[in-house]
């Protein structure tokens, strides 16, 4: 991810289920910007991440699910 999916990521504007499918939050979906907005967040809702060959590289999915499940809660 880029700075602004890691900025995104951090306030839980998207979150990343433990199947590794990006989510973003329903309230920024609705929102009307430009389109850094559209592009750059919005069009990422449903995309699957593409992992690194090497699984000692991959993302934690215990961790994944812990991060998820605050995305999840954070209003």
């Amino acid at each position: 991810m880029c700075k602004l999916h890691h900025a995104a990521f951090d306030r839980n504007l998207l979150g990343i289920r433990p199947d590794f499918v990006v989510e973003v939050r329903s309230e920024l979906l609705r929102e009307i910007d430009g389109p850094m907005l559209q592009h750059g967040l919005k069009e990422m809702n449903g995309t699957q991440l593409v992992l690194p060959r090497e699984r000692a590289s991959r993302p934690d999915t215990a961790r994944l699910e812990e991060r998820y499940e605050e995305f999840q809660s954070a209003k």
